[in-house]
């Protein structure tokens, strides 16, 4: 029977961990740099920041910042302040796992359009989820001469409670992210990209994120050791903020460029804009809601007599750069530049 608290297996459990803290850096720097272009094109301005991404920037930087703290507590070869430098990694790395959830809520307050009765319960449980993530100090940690920075006890029951309870947050909002776009669909008698989109990747995102946080959980509950009890936690928080990361950008690139606040006190709509197609379709469109206050802009083209009539304009569609690529069921290009004109519009939402 193996002594699972005894020094010696304390030291090779320690040793263990250390390989795959710096194995989890090396993976998360991978997945870092190979998605920095997107990063870049809000850094020089390319695309415009909206409010949203915050959370996605603070979630990636700050999952960066603490696995930097953990392999710098790891390697430290004069005595530190080790208790400072874990409770400093505790809190970076927690807050990713929340982060990670807020980005997946915040999917969810756009596609019931920011209806009240959705965003009130969701806050609600977003400030308890932080409120357990950021429940004091949960491990203690000292300097070992010979070994360098050691954790000697974990909070194992307050821990585990915070993986739970973000297991069961995070299945709530994917059920209601489910309900709301089921019934939309069956109400178009359809399930376009967007709605697909955003239910595969909240599903995906479900999946690793229960997956990894209920290994964590169970070995918490187990707890063999300080070492083992808290050794599937960077992987946990390492795996939701990969998977939730990658869903903001899938929908931001998708979308074009991200998402907005739209509307009035009332009747305001978290939707994403950016793109034209969606104004007929989308799960996220405007024109299901009477939006109070709003101002709607409107873009002109010019189509030579005889090749659109009003009546048509319903089923024109337009590609990436707004020109007219569909009329009804015939493929055709409208020259923007014809002579003589007429002139129709097309509401251009903000």
């Amino acid at each position: 029977m193996v002594d699972w608290k005894s020094p010696e297996e304390l030291a090779k459990d320690s040793a263990s961990f250390d390989r795959f803290m710096h194995t989890l850096l090396g993976l998360y720097l991978w997945e870092f740099i190979t998605s920095l272009p997107f990063d870049w094109q809000y850094i020089t301005g390319k695309r415009k920041f909206k409010w949203p991404l915050i959370f996605y920037f603070a979630g990636r930087y700050f999952l960066l910042f603490a696995l930097i703290g953990i392999i710098v507590a790891q390697n430290v070869t004069t005595p530190v302040n080790c208790q400072a430098l874990y409770t400093y990694n505790q809190v970076f790395g927690n807050a990713t796992i929340g982060l990670a959830s807020i980005n997946l809520s915040l999917r969810t307050m756009a596609v019931w359009s920011q209806a009240w009765y959705v965003v009130v319960p969701l806050v609600v449980l977003i400030l308890g989820q932080w409120a357990l993530l950021l429940n004091g100090v949960l491990l203690n940690a000292s300097w070992v001469p010979g070994q360098g920075c050691s954790i000697t006890h974990t909070r194992n029951a307050t821990l585990a409670a915070t993986f739970i309870y973000t297991m069961c947050f995070d299945g709530t909002v994917l059920v209601l992210t489910a309900f709301k776009l089921g019934i939309s669909s069956a109400a178009r008698r359809d399930r376009s990209k967007i709605v697909k989109l955003i239910f595969h990747d909240g599903l995906i995102y479900f999946m690793v994120a229960v997956g990894a946080n209920a290994i964590a959980t169970i070995f918490m509950l187990v707890n063999l050791n300080a070492v083992l009890s808290i050794i599937a936690n960077v992987p946990a928080a390492v795996a939701s903020t990969i998977v939730a990361c990658r869903a903001v950008r899938r929908l931001t690139n998708y979308t074009s460029e991200g998402a907005e606040v739209f509307g009035s006190t009332q009747h305001s709509t978290l939707a994403f804009s950016g793109s034209s197609r969606f104004s007929s379709r989308g799960i996220l469109s405007l024109s299901e809601k009477k939006v109070e206050n709003l101002q709607l802009q409107m873009d002109t083209f010019q189509a030579a007599p005889g090749e659109v009539s009003p009546s048509d304009i319903s089923s024109i569609r337009y590609d990436a750069s707004g020109r007219v690529v569909k009329i009804g069921e015939a493929e055709s290009t409208i020259d923007l530049e014809a002579s003589p004109v007429e002139e129709f519009k097309r509401p251009n939402l903000p």
